[in-house]
């Protein structure tokens, strides 16, 4: 089991790691063609402060974007003693509670560091699961919270971002150089055209891949960090197998927080698609009882 967290922490670093290099060789190509690295630097900059804003504000505009209500003691004692006692038992504070009104079977976390944590489940989820298969789903979502999973995702993103807005200048100002009569302008052109395609194809075709490669290998270390705490990874086990089996839509599903739900809100049952923020739910079952045997 440790062996498969630290496995997930290194290939999600090198994922994020080659995309860094990827943005770095754009950045500088842009520097070399324009002969002004400044405006290169001034696009990632911008990026970044919007990057920084959605950090800071994901938690909001998760709970904003999915109808959840926040909850007291009383609202839910079931749900709300299993997120107590997972909280003391990974030793962090204990996060607002929501409930999202809503007959499909799912639930989320969402927060930038353990201070500043939410953790929502669907209506569906509380009256589908058992004690210890909905202690499994929440020990699973806390571990995104414990992994700063937020913190990787609003990386990634801001990186994608930066690619996009560089690729989308390249084009529009070699459009305006093509049309300049000057030799050397048209020239550059040229180049700022090969500089935004090869932009736009690393920002939207290759940075959706890494996206959903970095948001499989983090669902896979919050199944691990999920099953440490709980020690009893056939709760969750079990409670993939029904997410699988009864998965169905949210009414108020969004592709853009898609990767913190615990399975595919979108389209369940097609996790083993290429652009899947999820891995495929047998294969999570799979790893989960393989841990199950070292306890």
């Amino acid at each position: 089991m440790y062996s498969a967290i630290a496995a997930n922490k290194r290939n999600t670093f090198l994922i994020v790691g080659g995309f860094v290099a990827l943005l770095t060789a754009i950045s500088v190509w842009w520097g070399y063609a324009t002969n002004n690295g400044s405006s290169a630097l001034f696009v990632v900059g911008f990026v970044l402060i919007y990057t920084l804003f959605q950090y800071y504000m994901a938690s909001s505009i998760a709970i904003a974007m999915s109808g959840a209500v926040e909850i007291q003691k009383s609202d839910d004692p079931r749900l709300w003693r299993i997120v107590e006692n997972l909280s003391i038992t990974e030793g962090v504070p204990m996060p607002k509670v929501y409930i999202i009104n809503d007959p499909a079977p799912n639930a989320f976390a969402a927060g930038r560091d353990p201070k500043h944590a939410v953790v929502a489940a669907t209506s569906g989820l509380l009256q589908m699961m058992d004690d210890q298969e909905l202690e499994g789903v929440m020990a699973h979502e806390l571990g995104h919270v414990r992994n700063y999973d937020i913190r990787v995702t609003t990386i990634v993103f801001g990186l994608i971002s930066a690619i996009g807005v560089l690729a989308d200048m390249a084009i529009r100002m070699a459009f305006f150089a093509g049309r300049s009569r000057d030799r050397e302008s048209n020239q550059l052109g040229g180049v700022l055209m090969i500089v935004g395609i090869v932009a736009s194809i690393l920002a939207w075709f290759i940075g959706p891949l890494v996206s959903a490669a970095v948001s499989r290998q983090r669902e896979y270390l919050a199944d691990a960090t999920g099953a440490e705490t709980t020690r009893y990874p056939e709760g969750l086990a079990r409670a993939l197998e029904k997410l699988g089996q009864y998965g169905r839509p949210l009414r108020r599903a969004s592709t853009s927080m898609a990767h913190m739900y615990i399975s595919d809100p979108m389209k369940p049952g097609l996790t083993e698609r290429m652009f899947s923020t999820h891995p495929p739910i047998p294969k999570r079952i799979e790893r989960l009882r393989e841990m199950g045997g070292k306890f």
